[in-house]
């Protein structure tokens, strides 16, 4: 499915635009953004967002950092591989790809959602090896009983139809109240320019099936599996009024990794780095400051 974003139609308000441009690796044009100087630090947005997601946060960390920040796979302006492809071992493959290619070497790595899950994915594989490694509200463990049961075989499904995309995306473009409601329902209060950077995104199938496609084709009992072998300083943040990924999940994640420390913010929900982007900084800079020396 081809019909996704296209920079040229709708890249002139995208966040932070001047730091954007387009690379090949891997066998994909991705888009990036890159700005800063100093330690070098990598973004990784979640499931159906793109790097808009860090549009507050990223020229914050670029006063500290040499940020690099991407769409991944199929999301936003970076083109689609093959469905299968879009697996968490594929995504993480494919984000390593991309970092080698441009001698992107992180010391600290932000991933919220299913981007921590890349993040882990790609230390776990030794691709890279930060001395800090931040999860906003990380996607790091499968779904359990009925919604595990019935998640994973509904988004097979929805991802082998070009209908559902297109349905979703005829709603998003008909109907500009529903990726608002959408977004209250994660517990995020988002600007109105937040919320029509999503309605940009979600207006387009092609934007759509990568998401599905994601979700058909994730699997994280390996990274239960894997977690303790985790080498980097593992920080796990949750946020308060989260409805996506309770706080609880971040707790169950430290049982594994006994070394992560645990962070909650109060009064944001799950997209709360778009929320409060300054929060996020000052406990980026300060779980640095306090972090142990860089494993060997």
């Amino acid at each position: 499915m081809n019909d996704k974003p296209r920079w040229e139609r709708d890249g002139h308000s995208w966040p932070n635009r001047e730091c954007s441009r387009f690379v090949e690796a891997g066998g994909l044009r991705w888009h990036i953004q890159e700005a800063g100087s100093g330690p070098p630090l990598l973004l990784i947005h979640g499931t159906g967002a793109a790097s808009h997601s860090w549009g507050g946060l990223l020229p914050l960390l670029a006063e500290h950092f040499q940020v690099l920040a991407l769409d991944l796979p199929g999301h936003g302006f970076t083109a689609a591989p093959e469905p299968k492809q879009l697996s968490l071992p594929g995504m993480a493959a494919a984000v390593s790809a991309l970092t080698q290619s441009l001698g992107f070497v992180p010391e600290v790595a932000v991933g919220h959602s299913a981007g921590a899950a890349i993040l882990a994915r790609m230390c776990l594989d030794g691709n890279i090896q930060p001395r800090l490694l931040i999860s906003l509200s990380g996607a790091l463990l499968p779904l359990r009983g009925f919604a595990g049961k019935w998640f994973s075989p509904a988004a097979k499904l929805f991802a082998r139809s070009s209908v559902v995309p297109r349905f979703f995306a005829r709603g998003a473009r008909k109907d500009p109240r529903s990726v608002k409601r959408m977004a209250d329902g994660t517990g995020s209060r988002l600007t109105p320019e937040g919320i029509a950077l999503y309605r940009l995104l979600i207006s387009y199938p092609g934007h759509l099936a990568a998401a599905l496609n994601m979700m058909a084709n994730w699997d994280l009992e390996p990274m239960v599996r894997d977690l303790p072998q985790l080498k980097p300083r593992l920080v796990l943040v949750s946020f308060e009024d989260d409805k996506t990924i309770p706080p609880i999940e971040a707790e169950q994640v430290k049982r594994l990794v006994h070394s992560a420390q645990l962070r909650r913010l109060p009064s944001l929900g799950h997209l709360g780095h778009e929320e409060h982007p300054c929060a996020i900084l000052e406990l980026i800079m300060r779980e640095l400051t306090s972090s142990n020396p860089a494993p060997s």
